[in-house]
């Protein structure tokens, strides 16, 4: 296999990659190297019982305002969990000192390398938000049932807020 950079964005590098097919002859592939990234499934403990902390994220890509769970890019050799209680703070504004990993998955693997982890974040504290420049985010307190619901009816089409949601359930945390 030969890389070679194409371009070299803020985060992301787009690479022509070469593999040799079973003939032996070669075949260029191109592909968008990521440094990783998480999502976070926060839980907030309520008089009215446990909510899901979703947030309103204006997408530029698709052009639409998704309904998803807070998440980020790492920073270059950054632990997932430091990066995970980061973007809590900045997208929704709460801390919090217990995250529970749920898995990691390869995000997109025909087009990309990036492994996105999911934890769910519980005892959670406010701190303020603290967005980035170009962050558009409205943050929701949600019922369990109704998170669900915004899946099943697709309001939700966000696949790592959907994937993070159905491993808490499947973990016994939802």
């Amino acid at each position: 296999i030969r890389r070679t950079t194409l371009h070299a964005g803020k985060k992301f590098t787009y690479q022509d990659v070469v593999i040799r097919a079973d003939d032996g002859s070669e075949l260029h592939r191109q592909m968008v190297k990521h440094p990783g990234a998480v999502t976070v499934l926060p839980l907030l403990d309520t008089p009215n019982g446990i909510r899901v902390v979703i947030i309103r994220n204006e997408r530029f890509a698709v052009g639409k305002t998704l309904i998803e769970l807070p998440a980020g890019t790492l920073e270059p050799g950054e632990d997932p969990a430091v990066s995970g209680v980061r973007e809590l703070e900045e997208e929704i504004g709460f801390t919090s000192d217990r995250l529970r990993l749920l898995g990691a998955f390869y995000t997109t693997p025909g087009l990309t390398d990036e492994i996105m982890w999911t934890y769910a974040a519980t005892n959670l504290r406010h701190v303020g938000q603290r967005l980035e420049a170009d962050e558009k985010i409205m943050v929701e307190m949600v019922a369990p049932d109704e998170v669900f619901a915004m899946i099943d009816d697709g309001r939700m089409m966000d696949a790592k807020s959907m994937l993070a949601l159905l491993l808490a359930r499947r973990q016994g945390l939802l």
